[in-house]
């Protein structure tokens, strides 16, 4: 039977967001409703606010979340109900080319639910990333969940569904960091700090963080920066290179999506470097570089998807390294709010005043 919930809805561009009643469907074939218990507010919904994804609104912001499955639908076999789950937004459809290839983590047909939840007057809502999780509940692949384990509290586990996983992804996995390699990451936000965390996780021994605010570099070094620098009172290559020898490092990850961050990045590489875009330009962005420079430099340059992650890989081992007291997922909860404080964590976030404001169900 469907279910009246809360949930917080952007109904038009620009426009704040209001806490509306939802109408959850019971799953259906292949589909979990999920009991939220907390969400992190990522940029990604603020992007969904304004506009910067698509048009499609009204929409059920929120997808950065950890719940309890509460019902399944028919032929869903890898979750039950009174399961602990992070929502991943890569529910592996098993049958593309990258699937079939052995690479499921590029899955290029990911799925979300069928049916869709509407307000209360029938009118269809289009959830973030196929989660909308600024919600009690919430309906969304089967596939969509991932069961880790339920000592893990719930506001930290929820931020693996986006952002964190994206910054330690983009280290770990699509920079494949390695033990003693020299690291840079350019932005130090909820994405470029997690990049810094994988990268001390994976054995960095030097690890630079650079960003334009003294407060980003201060938290910055608490997730594994061995050095800083600010990247508006100094040229940040030629500092890169001063720390480095001369040379350069390792593997550049840039985690603010501008062209001019991407370039530094690849200049502060050394020869035969990594690069690695994990930061979201716009549509509009362009860069140019010289092509002799790319070719000259050798190594790599990479796009990171999601951090390049395998939820039902990735989760379960980083909760469990979280629960080990190894990976710092607490770190990056600067507060935890009501549904109703989602529009005043969105100008904190715009005003760099925290990493992640945390909504508690």
């Amino acid at each position: 039977m469907p279910q009246e919930v809360r949930g917080v809805v952007a109904k038009a561009k620009g426009e704040p967001v209001s806490v509306e009643t939802i109408i959850i469907p019971d799953p259906g074939p292949g589909e979990a409703v999920v009991e939220i218990k907390a969400c992190g507010v990522c940029h990604t919904d603020l992007h969904y606010r304004e506009g910067g994804i698509n048009d499609e609104f009204p929409f059920l912001l929120g997808h950065e979340a950890a719940g309890v499955v509460e019902s399944v639908g028919d032929d869903v076999t890898d979750v039950a109900p009174g399961d602990y789950v992070i929502l991943n937004w890569r529910a592996v459809c098993g049958s593309c080319r990258s699937c079939l290839k052995g690479k499921p983590q590029y899955c290029f047909a990911t799925h979300n639910a069928t049916q869709k939840m509407t307000l209360a007057d029938g009118t269809e809502l289009s959830p973030a990333l196929g989660i909308g999780a600024f919600c009690d509940k919430t309906l969304v692949a089967a596939g969509q969940c991932t069961k880790v384990d339920p000592a893990a509290k719930p506001e930290v586990a929820g931020l693996l569904g986006c952002g964190v996983m994206a910054g330690l992804g983009a280290a770990m996995n699509t920079g494949d960091v390695g033990r003693g390699d020299s690291v840079a990451v350019f932005g130090c936000g909820g994405v470029g700090d997690a990049a810094l965390e994988g990268a001390r996780l994976a054995g960095a021994s030097i690890i630079i963080a650079v960003d334009i605010d003294d407060q980003k570099l201060e938290w910055a070094k608490k997730f594994g920066a061995t050095h800083t620098v600010n990247s508006s009172k100094e040229d940040a290559v030629e500092k890169i290179r001063e720390l480095t020898g001369g040379n350069g490092v390792d593997v550049a990850i840039e985690a603010v999506g501008l062209p001019k961050t991407y370039e530094q990045a690849f200049y502060a590489r050394d020869l035969a470097g990594t690069v690695v875009l994990v930061g979201v330009p716009n549509p509009e962005m362009k860069i140019e570089l010289p092509f002799i420079e790319i070719f000259g430099r050798g190594g790599s340059l990479k796009s990171s998807w999601y951090g390049d992650c395998l939820p039902s890989r990735d989760f379960p081992m980083l909760i469990d390294l979280y629960l080990q007291g190894r990976l710092n997922l607490e770190g990056f909860v600067s507060e935890t709010i009501g549904i109703d404080g989602v529009e005043e964590a969105f100008h904190k976030m715009e005003q760099g005043d925290v990493l992640r404001s945390v909504v508690v169900m």
